[in-house]
C-alpha cells in the first residue's frame, strides 16, 4: 500500500448506525476507487416525538492514491 488519502463524510439511515456507515461507503464508492479503510468518528441521531428517526455517522474514508 502506498499513500492513503482520507476524506470525511456523514452517512445517514432511518435504520441503524451501521447502515448509515454502509450508505456512506456505498455513496463514496460510486466516485472513489480503492477504498481501503473506514473509521467511525462520531455517531449521533435525530429524535422526534421520543423516537429516533435518523441515525448519523461521521466517518473517515481512506483510499489509495493513484498518482
Amino acid at each position: 500500500m502506498g499513500v492513503i488519502i482520507i476524506r470525511e463524510m456523514v452517512g445517514t439511515s432511518p435504520s441503524s448506525w451501521s447502515d448509515a456507515a454502509r450508505q456512506a461507503v456505498a455513496t463514496a464508492s460510486r466516485t472513489v476507487r480503492n477504498i481501503r479503510t473506514v473509521e467511525v468518528v462520531k455517531s449521533s441521531a435525530i429524535v422526534e416525538d421520543g423516537e429516533i428517526v435518523e441515525y448519523r455517522v461521521e466517518i473517515k474514508i481512506g483510499f489509495e492514491y493513484e498518482g
